[in-house]
């Protein structure tokens, strides 16, 4: 039977002209094909329509269109507040176009709609290429990069939204099109940082880099010495190489081989620099940070794409983050960061993050809507946990770090790393000007807003009014 508001029969051609699979509520797999990574999220789509073709998106569009259902698009479901969800409208569901396809002669990857980091990783690893890529294997690549795209290599290789060479994108009216340097140049600014509000993107053409070896250094602290590492890891960044990348992390010691028994399971400082070369060179390069004083460490060469899974979080936990760039970060806000590590959840997955930026983020084309790009630093405080009692208590925690952050914000920040938190939030990551002419492009591929489910921009009115 099919859902309230599909009659049985459009359901069941809808079913015979899709090459993928078209899940509803009752049929085996449902939960799982709407599960998404954060477990606070629990909504029941009338449709999922697992996608393999353009041609499946430019119907599923469709078929949700005419019946107006509200449409959510899925890749890799990392939205912290579920918005590759809906209750009772319809999911568009790209993870079976997962397709990586590597050109190492042009050093360019074409990666399908619902591929992930992994995905992407393992497929340029045998070439020696990379990309800026996330933090985590199972982030999805289309809206990581659609959003601007933060990962450790950004100081080295700029932003995932700088290497984006083409995007193939099947709008609201289900027709496709092609945005690049040479085509469709206003929509293909807008997809620097613009997200998923002009239709879904089916597949994206990233730049390549040569990236013989990766290397990683963790160093392990007691919390009490946070303050000092952390004023030593701000010196360290304003010398240190693009190359360099990682940052400050407050989080729960897990049960790793390289972290001492009395940090198993409580809060420790972890001061994590990743290299984009070898391993002798990134000793070289952290050798102010290693006369501080560590209870363990672990350094080591290894594939990028292993670094990638490294630090992979659980699905299915409770998931609130939030984020402040900052315009600067002295004595004070050092102390003030220090002391929200005593708040955060713990025993938890949370982590309370202190990320550097510089290198080829900041040199990037400032014409682009990421103007969070010029900050040197982010405050990140990254909370997960597996309790629901446990709620409150941690989302308080995020949202006292942004309050008691707010006197160096620089008023803008990156989508990917937070939640619903409000138009005026969503405007200021744009920034002012970049928001109207965003507007402006939404207007021309989406007027009545199908793509909604994001973090969103609201269509220029028609001349003006």
């Amino acid at each position: 039977m099919a859902p309230q508001g599909i009659a049985d029969t459009a359901l069941a051609r809808f079913r015979q002209e899709l090459t993928g699979e078209a899940i509803t509520p009752g049929d085996k797999g449902y939960d799982d094909a709407r599960a998404v990574f954060n477990g606070m999220i629990d909504r029941r789509p009338s449709l999922i329509a697992q996608c393999e073709t353009q041609s499946d998106v430019a119907r599923a569009i469709k078929f949700g269109r005419d019946r107006d259902l509200e449409i959510a698009v899925r890749g890799g479901g990392h939205s912290v507040a579920g918005m590759s969800l809906t209750d009772g409208g319809i999911v568009i569901d790209l993870r079976r176009m997962r397709t990586v396809i590597v050109d190492p002669h042009s050093r360019a990857a074409r990666i399908g709609g619902g591929a992930t980091m992994s995905n992407l990783d393992r497929a340029t690893q045998p070439y020696d290429l990379a990309t800026t890529g996330g933090r985590a294997s199972t982030t999805g690549v289309g809206g990581f990069t659609l959003g601007g795209g933060s990962g450790w290599l950004e100081r080295k290789f700029g932003l995932a939204c700088d290497n984006l060479l083409a995007v193939e994108l099947v709008t609201a009216d289900g027709s496709t099109v092609h945005a690049s340097e040479d085509e469709n140049q206003e929509l293909f600014w807008a997809l620097h940082g613009g997200g998923g509000n002009f239709g879904v993107a089916t597949s994206i053409t990233l730049k390549l880099h040569e990236l013989p070896a990766m290397s990683v250094v963790m160093l392990l602290f007691r919390p009490e010495a946070g303050t000092e590492v952390l004023k030593a890891f701000r010196d360290f960044r304003q010398s240190a190489p693009d190359e360099a990348g990682g940052g400050c992390i407050y989080l729960t010691g897990p049960p790793e081989p390289f972290v001492p028994e009395p940090l198993v399971g409580e809060l420790m400082l972890l001061a994590l620099v990743t290299y984009a070369g070898s391993e002798a060179e990134a000793r070289d390069v952290v050798e102010p940070l290693l006369g501080l004083g560590h209870e363990g460490e672990m350094i080591a060469e290894l594939p990028y794409a292993e670094l990638q899974c490294m630090l992979d979080d659980p699905p299915g936990m409770r998931n609130y983050w939030s984020a402040e760039y900052l315009e600067s970060f002295p004595d004070e806000a050092v102390d003030v960061f220090s002391s929200h590590a005593s708040g955060m959840p713990v025993p938890s997955a949370s982590q309370h993050i202190l990320f550097p930026l510089g290198g080829a983020v900041a040199k990037g084309r400032a014409d682009y809507p990421v103007p969070w790009r010029a900050s040197p630093w982010v405050v990140h405080p990254f909370g997960i946990w597996d309790s629901p009692p446990d709620d409150e208590r941690g989302k308080q925690w995020v949202r006292d770090v942004r309050a008691d952050f707010a006197a160096w914000s620089s008023g803008t920040v990156y989508l990917n790393f937070i939640g619903q938190e409000g138009r005026e939030r969503v405007v200021s990551s744009f920034g002012a000007d970049n928001y109207k002419r965003l507007a402006a492009v939404k207007a021309e591929y989406d007027p009545d807003n199908v793509f909604r489910l994001n973090h969103n921009i609201r269509p220029a009115p028609p001349n003006g009014a």
